[in-house]
């Protein structure tokens, strides 16, 4: 037979594999291996959700292509939903679109906001989900280091301040992996820099509510001059623990939402019927839908994987489901000490290889969403395993 030869395409030539699934892959289905590689959790979905999902399945609801931007009650709980975040309103017919999931905003959004070659600004470490869109969209990442103060990791604002002329400042708080909360002041560096050169902020909310210690949670919407260029991503995947339900949204200015909603519809055409139907429950449940719950029970799971890691170069989150453990300060690269903590720890954690530059690679991330407490337990002693 024949080989083809596979055309060069240069939107691939600096996209890297995120790296958590093959760690999964490596770690299969052994229920002795702590699983801290990936971003799922234990914690139950809410209640609501769930009946509103079988009662749209059982009677057909939602069974349609249309409306392509999302039902009209999900459109308009998210944007009452936002109105209770961020005090502004958000018009669900002009400002609101649903995507199928979070991370599925970040393309379209990206699309319409820069073009080939523009530079999106991120920090180092930030999501690879996020990063290698930069690169599949064809615009350049431009990396601003996040730095550990007082054993917390925070946003350096003044290489922030620096930054060159970009589309986008692409930003999550509290951010994957690290966990940082990113306070006022870093806000307002933001702004100055949106400001300066014009760029969006594309802000994706998707732990918004997930912060730990009293820190306070500050929308970027709420800081002068950032509603007008903030575009907001969000979804029920982690606040509300339904990432199977693939929902989120995106909401912003009118005028470049008209754009957005043309980028997401050739994407995905429209999110899943039923789904939004559970997700419109969890948004618009009174009883907060286990939010508060849920949060507690991470801040505890946070707090034991710390106390079993005392002593040992990893940094504190302040929020989300993820903390980072620094592998060069062991002696060894993150992959190396990925590949001992599941061959002699029976340990799944990622290397940071593709979430962000020379401060994300010498990580490895150890997830607490899906393992409780009475797992966590003997942490220690199977990280002491792998470094033996």
């Amino acid at each position: 037979m024949r080989q083809v030869c596979v055309r060069s395409n240069r939107r691939f030539k600096s996209v890297q594999p995120i790296g958590l699934d093959q760690v999964a892959a490596a770690a299969g289905d052994d229920p002795d291996v702590l699983r801290l590689e990936n971003l799922d959790t234990d914690l139950a979905p809410p209640d609501v959700a769930v009946l509103a999902t079988v009662k749209a399945l059982a009677g057909g609801t939602g069974n349609s292509w249309l409306p392509l931007t999302g039902l009209p009650l999900l459109r308009e709980a998210v944007a009452a939903d936002l109105h209770r975040r961020t005090g502004r309103t958000y018009d669900p017919d002009g400002q609101v679109v649903i995507t199928s999931g979070g991370t599925a905003a970040v393309m379209p959004v990206l699309l319409s906001v820069a073009e080939p070659g523009d530079r999106v600004v991120l920090t180092d470490p930030t999501y690879a989900g996020l990063l290698q869109r930069v690169w599949l969209a064809g615009a350049r990442p431009s990396l601003v280091p996040l730095r550990v103060e007082k054993g917390h990791w925070r946003l350096d604002r003044e290489a922030l301040g620096q930054s060159p002329k970009a589309a986008a400042l692409l930003l999550m708080s509290p951010s994957m992996p690290s966990g940082v909360v990113l306070d006022h002041d870093d806000w307002q560096t933001v702004a100055q820099v949106c400001d300066r050169t014009g760029a969006y902020l594309i802000y994706d909310a998707a732990m918004e509510r997930v912060v730990f210690d009293g820190h306070p949670r500050i929308h970027p919407c709420r800081v002068d001059g950032l509603a007008e260029r903030t575009i907001v991503i969000g979804s029920v995947s982690k606040e509300y623990r339904m990432i199977g339900w693939r929902i989120g949204w995106i909401a912003g200015p009118a005028d470049i939402m008209r754009r957005i909603r043309m980028a997401v519809i050739y994407n995905t055409t429209v999110a899943s019927g039923f789904a939004q139907h559970g997700a419109a429950a969890a948004l618009t449940d009174p009883s907060g839908a286990g939010v508060p719950e849920a949060v507690r029970e991470y801040q505890l799971r946070h707090d034991v994987m710390l106390e079993q890691l005392a002593g040992l170069p990893v940094v504190r989150a302040a929020g989300g489901w993820s903390c980072l453990l620094d592998a060069e300060a062991l002696g060894m690269c993150a992959a190396l000490l990925s590949e001992r903590l599941l061959r002699r720890g029976r340990v799944a954690a990622t290397p940071m290889t593709a979430w962000g530059g020379a401060i994300a690679t010498r990580h490895v991330r150890l997830v607490f969403s899906n393992e409780p407490v009475s797992r966590l337990s003997d942490l220690r002693l199977r990280v002491e395993a792998a470094l033996a």
